[in-house]
């Protein structure tokens, strides 16, 4: 659901099911359901610390905030307009949620001074080197920004804390860079396929590190998104599963 109300350029749109409230811009880079499932995987606890590298608008911590009261939030966004709209929706939907600016690659003071029990992250899933770019900067920098997969795990891996977690989703195709990247910093590496039908491939991975695990690597059973062969009536078809995490804001586990 959108509401055009908040002013030119913004929308209004409610994540989980309604229980969220974002704004964010209408040309521009509008999140989906990828922030909400990739903070429905990050098993974190009240009383822990999470970063969320690239915050957009806000959408990952604050359902993550949404689903587990009590923890210390914080973002990190290189767009100062998207840095205040994720400052506005963390107001507005009364979740604490520090909201930093600048680059990963050269992380503001108050951040180079603190590690973290999680830190999430939804990088560009397009190189930029390939394809056109877009006509909105905005949108342009969030799909297809200019900073190595390597420098988004590295940066990830450094503001974790010793036996922290690591979670980013990514496009199914980039899983082998994530995956180079994230072994040169992290152990006990998980990645869990985001299936959108049984029986299609994978769109979208969820992929899980420990900073000092040693675990082996776990490639997991994909988690299905839709039911049935194909889309065959108005509505969301979503799985029982999925609905539960997109509409009641529950979580996703990856498999024991």
């Amino acid at each position: 659901m959108s509401d055009d109300a908040p002013g030119a350029g913004l929308t209004r749109d409610a994540f989980l099911g309604g229980r969220l409230q974002i704004l964010q811009p209408r040309g521009g880079y509008r999140a989906g359901v990828d922030p909400v499932l990739l903070a429905a995987s990050v098993p974190a606890r009240a009383g822990q610390s999470v970063l969320d590298l690239g915050c957009g608008t806000g959408v990952a911590a604050l359902c993550l905030g949404a689903r587990v009261p009590g923890l210390d939030l914080s973002g990190l966004e290189l767009q100062p307009e998207y840095a205040e709209l994720a400052r506005r929706n963390a107001a507005d939907n009364g979740i604490p949620l520090q909201v930093h600016e600048g680059d990963l690659r050269a992380m503001p003071a108050a951040l180079r001074a603190r590690q973290f029990d999680h830190v999430i992250a939804n990088p560009p899933y397009f190189d930029r080197s390939c394809g056109s770019p877009s006509h909105d900067t905005g949108r342009d920098t969030a799909l297809g920004g200019s900073t190595p997969m390597a420098d988004w795990m590295a940066a990830a891996a450094r503001r974790t804390a010793p036996k922290g977690y690591v979670t980013m989703i990514q496009r199914a195709e980039r899983l082998p860079e994530l995956l180079s990247a994230a072994q040169e910093t992290l152990g006990s590496l998980q990645a869990l396929p985001l299936v959108p039908r049984r029986g299609r491939a994978a769109r979208l991975v969820l992929l899980r590190g420990r900073r000092g695990g040693r675990a082996a690597f776990r490639l997991h059973d994909g988690w299905v998104l839709h039911r049935g062969a194909a889309h065959e009536s108005d509505g969301d078809d979503y799985t029982r599963a999925a609905a539960r995490v997109l509409r009641l804001g529950k979580a996703l586990p990856f498999p024991v």
